[in-house]
């Protein structure tokens, strides 16, 4: 049992990666399978602080012994304990940390993935680090050519800019989705995309911007054409002519109820106010 003491394999295996008298090169094999016990067993015993712990040194094994996927991995074993534990900072770290581990291995994908992960856990504490890995995540997805993978990853930075007020970062971000689905030939999340974000400059009482937006936008073949299209031109239309009813009555029409999730606290525009102050 003595062996088995996860305190006892830490210790053990500290001692096998430093260097001394009689030892002049650090085992890692030995220490990262210590390691690796170890984080198990204070896992088992609800030790969180020292699992992390644990999973952390494995990783620095598993990379000192050339597996990056593996070093990948525990990694992510310790971001989700700091996540559990409250410790903001090092989920950030610790997430980027195996991303670029997995970009080491070539994979693209799983390293997008922890960055994602990281920003789902920093969305109410640090919300701005969170923006900022949501836009690492697409952006390796993007230089590999997989931008329809990362569609959902636009869609909750965009929420996340909402949460903050900064619609103008929200409305880019939607543009940029849009963007991305014209390269993937997604029409339909193309074209909603640009209403989404026609739509959140109205929300944040710029109109000027959401028209320039609607005219930049019907530039494209696919969004002129679109019901997108047609439901955008009316709304700005109605609020050209001070329709409050008529504003209301698109706001809840098919075209922006079927509008991404983002556009929920458009839906709920509070259009006779924003129109007042829109005007």
């Amino acid at each position: 049992m003595a062996a088995s003491d996860p305190d006892k394999l830490m210790v053990k295996a500290d001692k096998l990666t430093r260097l001394s008298l009689t030892r002049w090169s650090a085992d890692w094999k030995s220490a990262t399978v210590l390691y690796e016990q170890a984080a198990n067993g204070f896992r088992v015993a609800k030790d969180y602080e020292n699992a992390k712990i644990a999973y952390e040194k494995a990783s620095k094994g598993q990379e000192m012994l050339s597996s990056p996927w593996d070093a990948a991995k525990h990694m992510e074993s310790a971001a989700a304990l700091a996540k559990d534990l409250r410790h903001w900072q090092e989920v950030v770290d610790f997430y980027r940390k195996a991303s670029e581990l997995y970009m080491e291995c070539g994979r693209p994908q799983p390293a997008s993935d922890a960055l994602a992960k990281g920003a789902r856990a920093l969305e109410d504490s640090m919300s701005e680090e969170a923006i900022q890995l949501y836009t690492d995540a697409c952006t390796i997805l993007e230089d590999d050519g997989r931008e329809q993978m990362a569609f959902d990853l636009y869609r909750a930075a965009t929420n996340v800019y909402i949460k903050l007020e900064k619609y103008t970062d929200a409305a880019s971000f939607m543009l940029r989705l849009g963007f991305a689905a014209d390269k993937c030939n997604a029409t339909n999340s193309q074209c909603k995309a640009y209403l989404n974000a026609i739509v959140i400059y109205l929300y944040a009482h710029d109109f000027n911007q959401a028209e320039k937006c609607y005219n930049d936008c019907s530039q494209i073949d696919a969004f002129l054409r679109s019901d997108q299209n047609r439901c955008a031109s009316n709304l700005l239309a109605a609020y050209t002519d001070g329709d409050v009813e008529e504003i209301k009555r698109i706001a809840q029409s098919s075209v922006i109820s079927h509008l991404d999730h983002v556009s929920i606290v458009c839906r709920s525009l509070s259009l006779r106010g924003n129109f007042q102050q829109a005007m």
